[in-house]
């Protein structure tokens, strides 16, 4: 896959992906607003009910309270009749108020009719007003309590809320109670603070942590009747309102939630998987030219020396023959190892290759090590110093495996010195462990690739993919073989000053 439709593909996932998380944040969002309104209708469907309550009840404490003064007179009273009762009784106002009807415009007497006009008025009042169960109460009072006027008798109740505080008959309890059994039929179940206003002012009618909130509150005119005058107030609001609504669609959410993070990690593992796809290709590419690279020129030798022999002035001279001969079996030897060493990293990798140990002098090992690479640093007129300063050295490790380790650490050391190499070796013990420290003056590695170089075909990029010859494996390799003894390694680079790798072994006691 080329990096354009790479690039694209990234780009089409994350929009898609983006997408489906804005269609999610706005179904949520709707959702909310689909909720607050439907709460606002069931909130306000539930004071209306109230309100028909508490109009009940001030209509039975008027009847209760009427009943009364009418049975120690011997005779219905009339509304004036009943103005030295009520200021008795409720130490009301000491003037005398007279209403009129605010629909018809009429002033009504102090009239008694039969019981058929009640009746027929009450009944006529009733169906203009649809049923309600409050005009029902009404017309029930009127028909078997006393001759008045459905109109009338609103006046009385006029009278009487005029003349007795609302505290007087009116309890919280009570109203909390209907609130309560209202909203839970209306499927508002969560706290809610109540208060009754009167013109504005607060009445002790109120909930103990009710707070008046100008921007979240809901409110209802209460007691007014058909009239519609009270200046009676019933206000409503909800503390965890946001988190009732939210609680409403917390399930759906939730999954909604957990889909669209599984969308994600997938997402993400995706992406990740196809870069890492993308770099293994690469790598695999670099690793594949670096092997006909490494293959190819002993190639050539060999097939350059075999043309040689086959020339008749050097078949007769022996000394040539050998030379060439020798040059044959050093490149076939040297194409051996390549093909060995890719197939100790198989063996590693499947846990086919087996390591025996035994104890071995850690400075042994080393100078084994030294010989295998003297000949390589000499022609290159570099220098190598021990610094030898371990007094305990004896460690558990397979000689041949080990050996290989120092040996590709080495090296490396000197493939990557771009002038003479300069390395240093340095031992020294900490508590139980002996640390084996190899410095070189080489070009060094970026904080990038001290994380990656034991990674199995992971080469430096320097501009020229075959400037330093290898493929990848030989860091590789060391990394299994260290992880297999038990020890440690790590490196110290900087760009330029060279690298130190350091491997901690432990020691046997």
């Amino acid at each position: 896959m080329n990096k354009t439709r790479f690039r694209l593909l990234v780009f089409f996932m994350s929009l898609s992906l983006v997408g489906i998380i804005l269609v999610q944040l706005y179904w949520v969002n709707s959702s909310l607003k689909n909720n607050d309104e439907q709460f606002r209708l069931n909130v306000q469907q539930t004071l209306g009910k109230t309100s028909e309550n508490l109009e009940r009840q001030e209509g039975y404490e008027f009847l209760k309270l009427y009943n009364h003064y009418k049975d120690s007179i011997g005779h219905p009273p009339s509304r004036k009749e009943m103005y030295p009762f009520y200021e008795r009784n409720a130490g009301g106002k000491n003037e005398n108020i007279i209403y009129s009807d605010n629909i018809t415009g009429g002033d009504y007497r102090d009239l008694f009719f039969d019981k058929d006009d009640v009746e027929n008025l009450a009944r006529s009042k009733a169906r203009k007003e649809n049923g309600e169960s409050v005009n029902d109460f009404k017309y029930r009072a009127l028909g078997y309590s006393q001759p008045m006027k459905l109109f009338n008798f609103e006046l009385y109740v006029n009278d009487f809320r005029n003349f007795n505080s609302l505290e007087s008959w009116l309890t919280k309890d009570r109203v909390q109670e209907m609130l309560y059994a209202e909203l839970k039929q209306n499927g508002v179940d969560t706290k809610f603070e109540f208060a009754i206003y009167n013109n504005g002012l607060p009445t002790k009618i109120k909930s103990n942590n009710f707070a008046y909130d100008k921007t979240n509150f809901y409110e209802r005119q209460i007691l007014g009747g058909d009239t519609d005058t009270s200046g009676y107030r019933l206000l409503l609001n909800f503390p965890k309102k946001k988190t009732f609504l939210f609680s409403s669609i917390l399930g759906i959410t939730s999954l909604s939630i957990i889909f669209t993070l599984v969308i994600i990690i997938a997402y993400l593992s995706a992406i990740n998987q196809l870069i890492k796809q993308k770099q293994i290709s690469e790598i695999k590419t670099d690793f594949i030219n670096n092997m006909t690279h490494e293959f190819k020129t002993p190639i050539a030798t060999i097939n350059l020396a075999l043309d040689a022999i086959k020339s008749p002035k050097i078949f007769d001279d022996k000394e040539k023959v050998q030379r060439y001969l020798q040059m044959i079996r050093e490149e076939n030897k040297r194409m051996h190892a390549q093909v060995e060493n890719v197939l100790q990293i198989s063996k590693l990798d499947k846990r086919e290759l087996e390591i025996t140990k035994d104890q071995a002098d850690i400075h042994d090992v080393i100078e084994g090590a030294i010989e295998h690479v003297d000949l390589i640093i000499e022609a290159r007129h570099g220098t190598l110093t021990r610094h030898f300063g371990a007094q305990r050295t004896t460690a558990l490790l397979n000689d041949v495996h080990f050996t290989n380790v120092l040996v590709n650490i080495l090296d490396n050391a000197i493939k990557y010195s771009p002038d003479e190499p300069v390395i240093d070796i340095y031992t020294e013990n900490v508590k139980d462990f002996i640390l084996i420290k190899i410095k070189d003056n080489g070009l060094g590695m970026s904080k990038i690739s001290q994380k990656r170089i034991f990674e199995k075909f992971y080469r430096e990029h320097t501009g020229d993919i075959h400037n330093v010859k290898g493929h990848g494996l030989g860091l590789a390799y060391v990394k299994r073989i260290i992880d297999d003894h038990n020890c440690h390694i790590y490196v110290e680079s900087e760009k330029g000053k060279g690298s130190t790798f350091i491997i901690k072994m432990p020691l046997i006691n």
